[in-house]
C-alpha cells in the first residue's frame, strides 16, 4: 500500500511540470544589456559587457542549455559569457515572429535563455504565459523574467 501512495505521489509530482504531456522548461527572458542610445546595432558598453558577464553567474544554479538570441550584436554579446561558460547551444530567432519564438521555446529540453530586446520583451514574456511587462524604456537593463511550471509562474529580478 505505502509503495502504491509513493509510486502515485511520484506521478503526481512528475504531471505538475509538464505542458500537454511535455516538460515545460525553465525560461529565463532578458533584455539585451547596456547599449549606448541611439546607434543601430549597437554594441555593449563596458558595463553592458560586465553585465554580461554577472548574468552568466547569476544563471550558475540553473544555467541554460539554450540561448535563443536575435540576429543584433548586443543581443549576441549578451549571451556570449552565459554560452562559453556552460557550453550552451546559441539559436538565432527573427524578432518579428514571436510565436515561431515561443513555439521554440516551449520545444525545447532544459532551461533556456531568451535575449530579446526593449519592443519584444514583453511579447515574449506575455507569450510564455507570464504577465505581460509594461513598455521597457532605453534605461531598463539587467531585468530578469523567469517564468517557470505549468502554472507559468513568473519572477522578475534585477541583475545585481
Amino acid at each position: 500500500m505505502t509503495r502504491a501512495l509513493i509510486a502515485l505521489l511520484l506521478l503526481a509530482l512528475a504531471g505538475c511540470a509538464t505542458l500537454g504531456g511535455r516538460p515545460v522548461p525553465n525560461i529565463y527572458v532578458v533584455r539585451h544589456l547596456h547599449t549606448p542610445a541611439g546607434v543601430a546595432n549597437a554594441q555593449l558598453t563596458p558595463e553592458g559587457r560586465a553585465a554580461a558577464e554577472r548574468l552568466a553567474a547569476w544563471l550558475e544554479r540553473d544555467p541554460p542549455q539554450t540561448i535563443l538570441v536575435s540576429d543584433t550584436d548586443r543581443a549576441r554579446d549578451t549571451a556570449a559569457p552565459t554560452a562559453r561558460r556552460y557550453r550552451a547551444a546559441v539559436l538565432t530567432y527573427d524578432p518579428r515572429d514571436t510565436p515561431a519564438l515561443i513555439a521554440q521555446v516551449l520545444a525545447s529540453k532544459g532551461t533556456v535563455l531568451v535575449v530579446g530586446h526593449s519592443n519584444t520583451v514583453p511579447d515574449i514574456v506575455d507569450g510564455l504565459g507570464g504577465p505581460r511587462p509594461a513598455p521597457l524604456v532605453h534605461e531598463d537593463f539587467g531585468d530578469i523574467w523567469h517564468i517557470s511550471g505549468p502554472k507559468r509562474v513568473t519572477v522578475r529580478s534585477k541583475l545585481p
